[in-house]
C-alpha cells in the first residue's frame, strides 16, 4: 500500500523536500502528523489555497492526521515570502474573523471531529510571548546572516525591510517547534516559497530538541500559458460561494487550457491515476468532456455533490455540450445522461417592461448586469463581434433592446465570447 507521501508525489505536489529518505521513513513507521498554514488576510480562501488544502485531504484520507493552522498572530504581521512591498497591516478583530471563516471554510475538506484533524490558530500562543523570554529562548538560535540570505527576505531587502516583517521568520520557525512539541507534529507542508521559513523551524527542532523534523514544499501552479492559478478577468476565483458561484467555479474549471486537464485532474480531484492517465489519449470531444468531469469533481468538492450537479445541468443545457461517455472517467459519479433543462446556475438579471419603451442599449444593460466589466469593454466587444442575443450577433454598439427581443416569452439570453451567459427576465 502506497503512503501519502508517495501518493502527493505521484499527483505532482511535491516540489522540494528536507531529507527523503527520512520523510519516507517517517511514514514507515506509522501515521504521521503534518502541519500546513493558512494567512487570513482575507475571509475566504481561494484556488490558489487547494494545493495545500488538497494536500492536507491526502493526508487524512490515508491515514495521517493533519493540522490546519490559521496564522492569526503571524497575521497581525504579514509574511513579507514573494512580497516586494509590506503586506497591508489589518486590525486584530478583522484577522480573528477571517481566521474563523477559513476555518470554517476548512471544515468542508478535512473531518475536525474527534481528532481525526486539528484546527489550531497560532494567535493562541503567539499573543502571549513574554518578548525578553523569547528573545533568549528562541531568538538566540537564529543567524541573522543566514536570515538575510533566505530568497524570501533578498527580495524584499532591496526596497526596505522592516524589523516586524524580519520576525516572521521566528515566529514561523517557534510554530513549528511548538506543534513539534505538543502534538508531535514531524512534517510541516507548505508553498515554495516558504522554504527558507520552513528550514528555520527543522533547524530549530533540532537545536532545542535535538530531533529531526521534515518540510515538504509544493510548486506554485501556473496555467500552461503561464497565468497565476485562479485569476481571470473577472478577478479572484474564491471558494466561498456567496463571492465566487458555484456555476463560475464550475465555468473556471471546464474553460481550462487542454494541456491543463490532466495535472489538475490530479492535483484538484481524488480521481485515481489510472482514470487520469487516459486524458493522454483523448482529443477534440472526448477531452471535453474531461473537462466537463474535472469542473464536476472538483465543484463537488468545494461546494458539495448538490452544487456541482446544479452546475453541471446548467453548463450542459446552456452550451449543448455531449454527456460524459460511460466508459470515460469511471470513479466519478458524474451524471451519463442528457440533462433536463435547467438553467438555475446562469445568472440573471432582470428589466421591466417600462424600460423597453424606448429600447435600451444592450452595452449598458451588459455593464449593468455584470456580463462585462464596463460599458466600453461591452461596446468593444460588441465591435468584436462577440455579443449575441438569442444566438443573434449583435452588429452594432447603438443596438437596442425592445419587447420584441423577448418574442412572447419572459426571457432571453446575451452571450459572451463562448462561453460565458446571462439570462435576462422580463418583469412588470
Amino acid at each position: 500500500m502506497k503512503s501519502a507521501y508517495e501518493i502527493l508525489k505521484e499527483r505532482g505536489f511535491i516540489e522540494q523536500v528536507t531529507d527523503e529518505a527520512l520523510i519516507s521513513g517517517l511514514f514507515a513507521g506509522g501515521p504521521v502528523t503534518c502541519y500546513t498554514g493558512f494567512d487570513p488576510t482575507a475571509a475566504s480562501l481561494h484556488i490558489g489555497s487547494l494545493v495545500p488544502i488538497m494536500a492536507l485531504a491526502h493526508m487524512q484520507k490515508n491515514g495521517n492526521r493533519p493540522i490546519a493552522l490559521d496564522g492569526g498572530g503571524t497575521g497581525l504581521i504579514g509574511d513579507p515570502s514573494g512580497k516586494t512591498e509590506m503586506r497591508q497591516v489589518l486590525s486584530r478583530e478583522q484577522i480573528d474573523y477571517n481566521a474563523q471563516s477559513i476555518g470554517r471554510q476548512l471544515s468542508r475538506y478535512l473531518d475536525f471531529s474527534e481528532g481525526h484533524a486539528l484546527l489550531l490558530n497560532n494567535a493562541d500562543w503567539l499573543t502571549k510571548i513574554n518578548y525578553i523570554e523569547f528573545l533568549r529562548d528562541i531568538g538566540r538560535h537564529f543567524s541573522v546572516n543566514r536570515m538575510l540570505a533566505a530568497e524570501s527576505y533578498k527580495i524584499r531587502l532591496e526596497k526596505g525591510l522592516n524589523f516586524i516583517e524580519f520576525n516572521y521568520m521566528i515566529l514561523q520557525g517557534y510554530d513549528f517547534l511548538y506543534l513539534f512539541q505538543r502534538y508531535g507534529c514531524v512534517l510541516q507542508m507548505g508553498g515554495n516559497d516558504q522554504w527558507g521559513n520552513m528550514l528555520a523551524g527543522t533547524e530549530l527542532i533540532r537545536k532545542i530538541e535535538a530531533k529531526d523534523a521534515q518540510a515538504v514544499t509544493f510548486p506554485l501552479i501556473t496555467t500552461s500559458l503561464g497565468h497565476k492559478m485562479g485569476k481571470t478577468e473577472k478577478g479572484t476565483i474564491w471558494l466561498d460561494g456567496s463571492l465566487t458561484a458555484p456555476y463560475e467555479y464550475y465555468q473556471y474549471w471546464v474553460n481550462c487550457d487542454d494541456a491543463d486537464v490532466e495535472r489538475f485532474l490530479k492535483l484538484f480531484t481524488y480521481l485515481p491515476l489510472e482514470d487520469v492517465a487516459v486524458v493522454k489519449t483523448l482529443a477534440d470531444a472526448r477531452l471535453n468532456m474531461a473537462k466537463t468531469v474535472l469542473a464536476y469533481e472538483a465543484t463537488k468538492i468545494t461546494h458539495g455533490a448538490d452544487a456541482a450537479r446544479a452546475a453541471w445541468r446548467s453548463s450542459m443545457e446552456a452550451f449543448h455540450a455531449s454527456p460524459v461517455d460511460a466508459d470515460l472517467f469511471e470513479s466519478s459519479d458524474i451524471p451519463r445522461e442528457a440533462p433536463q433543462s435547467d438553467t438555475s446556475a446562469i445568472p440573471r438579471y432582470a428589466v421591466l417592461r417600462k424600460d423597453l419603451d424606448a429600447g435600451l442599449l444592450i452595452s449598458s444593460l451588459c455593464a449593468k448586469a455584470g456580463l462585462t466589466q464596463s460599458m466600453s469593454e461591452a461596446k468593444r466587444l460588441i465591435d468584436q463581434g462577440g455579443v449575441y442575443v438569442n444566438e443573434q450577433q449583435v452588429k452594432t454598439i447603438d443596438e437596442k433592446l425592445s419587447i420584441d427581443d423577448f418574442s412572447g416569452g419572459s426571457e432571453l439570453r446575451i452571450r459572451k465570447g463562448k462561453k460565458k451567459y446571462l439570462i435576462v427576465e422580463l418583469g412588470d
